[in-house]
């Protein structure tokens, strides 16, 4: 049974492929007939059955971006960013759409040894980070057998010092690996989804306005309580927003 099971669920995925691929050529013909809003439709379609990719974001941001959807165009521009973050398509176009946007924040930059590691931890993800660890231990296991058995005063030196800089090269491979994990894991950006949302000094509807901010930003998810999201934003504001207010970038 199984055989005919494992079967019948290829044959469900491939035909659900095809169908989403002649949907997208649809949604693309309507797109570029100027029919954004029908193109959407299709787009959207394709994402409800769980296909995803950097393709069908970008091109259903554009039909948003068409039509003045400030929100979900650079919601979706970020998710295609996510899938193919040196697409300079995809940058380009959410630059466009960020200028459409309200708020004007001010990054503030990173200096010093912290924005070293940083940058030098994001140059990998946590899994080419974890087997960049084991390819050197492999290596200190080689070198240190090679120093165990070797009779050469020279190679067995050689082989030693070798092996002990591959231990410490693992070593900082697994550093960097695990502040890959923790950067990923507090890495919880949102997209702010209304016209205007009012944040709070805390969780509560009846506390104290902190400032405001409107469809577009970017913001980081730092905390959940009940209804209520604390949000970060790039120059260091934080605050509470209505959880219906923001879109969860992570959210597939």
């Amino acid at each position: 049974m199984k055989p005919i099971l494992y079967t019948l669920l290829l044959l469900m995925g491939f035909v659900s492929y095809s169908q989403n691929q002649d949907l997208f050529k649809k949604a693309n013909a309507l797109y570029n007939e100027g029919k954004y809003a029908e193109a959407i439709d299709d787009y959207t379609a394709i994402l409800e059955t769980g296909q995803h990719s950097a393709d069908l974001y970008f091109n259903l941001a554009n039909a948003h971006y068409k039509l003045s959807h400030i929100a979900p165009s650079i919601y979706y521009y970020e998710k295609a960013l996510q899938l193919a973050p040196n697409d300079e398509d995809i940058k380009n176009n959410m630059a466009f759409a960020k200028n459409m946007t309200i708020d004007a924040i001010e990054v503030v930059p990173e200096t010093g040894v912290s924005k070293l590691i940083k940058n030098i931890t994001n140059k990998l993800s946590f899994d080419a980070w974890a087997k960049t660890a084991v390819g050197f231990v492999f290596c200190f296991v080689v070198l240190f057998l090679i120093y165990y058995f070797a009779y050469s005063t020279t190679r067995k030196r050689l082989s030693f010092v070798g092996s002990f800089v591959c231990l410490g090269l693992v070593c900082i491979a697994l550093a960097f690996a695990f502040h890959k994990y923790n950067l990923d894991k507090n890495d919880n950006p949102a997209i702010v989804f209304v016209q205007e949302s009012k944040v709070k000094s805390t969780p509560n509807a009846r506390g104290e306005e902190a400032f405001r901010l409107h469809e577009g930003t970017k913001v980081q998810v730092e905390e959940t309580y009940n209804d209520w999201k604390k949000i970060k934003l790039a120059d260091g504001k934080t605050g509470w927003v209505a959880s219906e207010d923001i879109k969860l970038l992570h959210d597939f």
